[in-house]
């Protein structure tokens, strides 16, 4: 196996994994994109621009659901701890 090969499983592992375990925490929204980021890159290397670029596209749509998850459990901590 290659070291573009080995890199290419890894991402594709680490996306699979981390979208697994989306539900436990925000985190792992996070290190999906991350993952598709690195996904994307090994598309980029290898040749194949349109898995590239549809790994782009999802680490995008994942760092906003991130944000967006993050924002509401940040409003959520707030709004327990206003007084009453």
């Amino acid at each position: 196996m290659s070291p573009l090969s080995a890199f290419g499983l890894f991402s594709v592992t680490l996306m699979l994994v981390c979208y697994a375990m989306e539900k436990r925490s925000p985190w792992f929204i996070l290190a999906f994109a991350v993952a598709c980021a690195l996904g994307s890159a090994y598309g980029f290397l290898q040749g194949a621009w349109p898995f590239g670029l549809v790994e782009a596209v999802w680490s995008v749509v994942a760092l906003s659901r991130w944000w967006s998850q993050r924002k509401s459990q940040f409003g959520a901590l707030r709004a327990t701890n206003l007084p009453r």
